[in-house]
């Protein structure tokens, strides 16, 4: 391993977790231990305008299937190495072509508040919640020995305005929402009472909005959260069009959260054509609710 980055990543990796085994006919494709995980390591330099490149190939991919499987990203500067869990994304690149080199093409994105994976032909996805060592320990064993809560709307729309609050954002939450929010599972944070009148035009729009962060003190949109727990992704991604049409000028992050089996369908419904022409394509992610549940319980060890 010629690369300084990945040598010193699979020296922490053997350190961790002892012998790492090389898959054959694959520079890039570990074992830890006796198969308790497979990891695929990518490296991009970040590049002008902070973008990274990574190429996964078809073949490399195909390893992962049936296994506790981890796609690595690594850049430079990194300061945590960033773990994909792979079966979370195996029906996405069953869904797409590979480009005419036989590799997936994907891309990191380093947001203001956040970290979101690109896919080509797919679209993007907010990966925060796999940062670190920790992240890796967990999911490893997690078919075995964690037990998560039941996901609610009311729940994870807390959980949202919480990690907003947390980050230090103004925090808007529709008012007929605020009684059913869960304060067993997030410390009680501040709703914001009005919108700017900035944004006036889109106002009916942005009140029915499940959740939304704003920059404090200049009430400037930074991200929007519409959670599909049992209505339609297509009802949310037309919701995120509309204020996207009508206020070009504003560029918010539209993130649709659901459970995990949901995946599939926000990339076939983000792929119709409409969505393309109007360029919510590029703008919109998507976010699973077990990754808001890490994500909230990883700002929460870090305090």
């Amino acid at each position: 391993m010629g690369n300084p980055i990945k040598k010193a990543f699979l020296e922490e990796l053997a350190r961790r977790y002892g012998i790492i085994r090389k898959l054959e006919n694959s520079l890039s494709l570990f074992e830890i231990g006796n198969g308790a995980a497979r990891i695929y390591i990518r490296y991009s330099k970040i590049h002008p305008g902070k973008e990274t490149f990574y190429g996964l190939r078809g073949a490399d991919l195909q390893k992962l299937e049936g296994f506790s499987s981890f796609i690595c990203y690594l850049w430079n500067e990194q300061t945590e190495p960033l773990f994909v869990p792979f079966n979370e994304y195996e029906d996405i690149f069953h869904s797409i072509s590979p480009a005419s080199d036989g590799q997936y093409k994907a891309q990191i994105f380093f947001q203001d508040e956040y970290t979101e994976l690109y896919v080509a032909n797919a679209g993007r996805f907010n990966v925060e919640a796999h940062y670190g060592w920790d992240g890796l320990d967990s999911a490893i064993n997690r078919e075995k020995i964690r037990h998560l809560p039941h996901f609610t709307h009311s729940g994870i729309q807390t959980l949202l305005g919480a990690i907003g609050a947390e980050k230090g954002f103004e925090v808007w939450i529709p008012p007929d929402d605020r009684g059913t929010l869960d304060w067993n599972q997030a410390k009680k944070f501040k709703c914001c009472e009005t919108l700017p009148y900035a944004y006036s035009t889109i106002k009916e729009i942005l009140q029915e909005v499940d959740v939304i962060w704003m920059r404090r003190g200049s009430g400037e949109l930074r991200s929007l959260f519409e959670i599909e727990h049992t209505t339609t992704i297509y009802s949310g991604l037309l919701r995120f069009n509309d204020i996207h049409l009508i206020s070009p000028s504003i560029h918010p992050r539209f993130s649709i959260v659901s459970n995990e089996e949901r995946r599939s369908l926000f990339i076939k419904q983000l792929n119709r054509p409409t969505f393309k022409a109007s360029g919510l394509f590029e703008i919109c992610s998507f976010l699973d609710y077990i990754n808001v549940y890490d994500w909230f319980n990883r700002l929460q060890s870090t305090e």
